[in-house]
């Protein structure tokens, strides 16, 4: 579910070629035109479907509209992700 999300959002920026979430790592690889599209920007569609990065935190409404098992904020949650 955070993949695809996370990827979708980051496809919908025009000069977004690629995105994949590794969802064990927690990286980003992006492909984009830097003539179209900054990474502020990309980090901030990231922030406006729910997931926190360096710089961006989602606003609460978009964070709580996240399915629970990708609610990254809570340390239980983090750690069912670990042990799985």
């Amino acid at each position: 579910m955070c993949k695809k999300r996370i990827e979708k959002a980051c496809l919908k920026v025009k000069g977004v070629k690629s995105a994949v979430w590794n969802v064990e790592t927690h990286n980003l690889n992006l492909i984009f035109d830097e003539r179209k599209v900054d990474i502020t920007t990309i980090k901030s569609k990231v922030a406006q479907v729910g997931h926190d990065s360096k710089g961006f935190k989602a606003t609460d409404e978009a964070y709580n509209d996240l399915h629970p098992c990708c609610k990254y904020r809570d340390e239980q949650i983090k750690a069912d992700h670990k042990s799985n």
